[in-house]
């Protein structure tokens, strides 16, 4: 009777069988998400513009057979609409979507234009609409799945702007947070909304995990690591925990919610 008990746990996080679709997946987090969701068993689909970068990032993991591509702008609705077709037809009904892909420009708090921060609300929320809008047809033929949507810690706190003196350059624009903070609600409404219909929607809020052009600056990555509890910067890998987690069965209970991946940064 234990041992039965105990069988009902062993695959909790076994990803066995799953498509998981994934926006950007070749960006610098999403590879290791990417990777974390193969090592648990997952088929994974990377939707994205550049298959060339998708081919030498992966290069080693494409050969396993279980990670594929399939061009998509995430900022175009008859994209998205074929990404999503293509792989219906290529690999079947998907289990996942993950939002991760992101775009935008203009950085200066107080001198962006109106196209500027339009276009960087798109680029977060708008693109996370969108994908999930087109990929809810396909979970519902499933029985349902899951949608995980990537926001940030600055979708929840404000910047420490002492961070930025010396570093101008890596100023995080106003736009990025209240576009997060929009993908934090859109979470939640649709939890609400597609609760009914066994979609299970969430969303992870990364903190400090700077790429690695902006790691070259060792000054910037000092304030960052002096400024969070575990006292250093996220590295990819620290998120594939989260992501395996939310997309596998371990996560069937859970909907509405915010995983934050900072290093402690937004407890203070």
């Amino acid at each position: 009777m234990a041992a039965s008990l105990l069988a009902s746990y062993a695959n909790i996080f076994d990803l066995t069988g799953r498509l998981v679709l994934i926006t950007g997946g070749y960006g610098h987090l999403g590879r290791g998400v990417v990777r974390g969701l193969l090592a648990h068993g997952a088929t994974v689909v990377v939707l994205g513009r550049d298959e060339g970068q998708f081919k030498e990032t992966f290069a080693a993991e494409i050969q396993a057979g279980a990670l594929h591509f399939e061009s998509c702008d995430v900022a175009s609705t008859p994209s998205v609409q074929a990404a999503l077709a293509a792989c219906r037809a290529r690999h079947g009904l998907p289990h996942v979507l993950i939002n991760n892909a992101v775009y935008g420009a203009g950085q200066q708090p107080d001198a962006l234009t109106d196209e500027q921060f339009a276009r960087n609300l798109d680029g977060s929320a708008g693109s996370a609409y969108r994908c999930l809008r087109e990929a809810l047809p396909y979970l519902r033929e499933n029985g349902g799945g899951k949608i995980i949507n990537v926001a940030s810690m600055y979708g929840m706190v404000a910047p420490d702007f002492a961070a930025y003196n010396e570093y101008p350059q890596f100023l995080n624009p106003p736009h990025y947070g209240a576009a997060k903070a929009a993908v934090i609600q859109l979470t939640k409404y649709f939890a609400s909304y597609l609760g009914p219909e066994n979609i299970q929607v969430n969303c992870v809020s990364p903190g400090p995990f700077p790429t690695e052009g902006v790691q070259a600056e060792a000054g910037f990555v000092a304030e960052l690591q002096k400024r969070n509890p575990l006292g250093r910067i996220g590295r990819p890998e620290d998120l594939a925990g989260a992501f395996v987690y939310l997309s596998a069965a371990a996560s069937d209970y859970v909907t509405g919610h915010n995983l934050v991946v900072d290093g402690g940064w937004t407890i203070r």
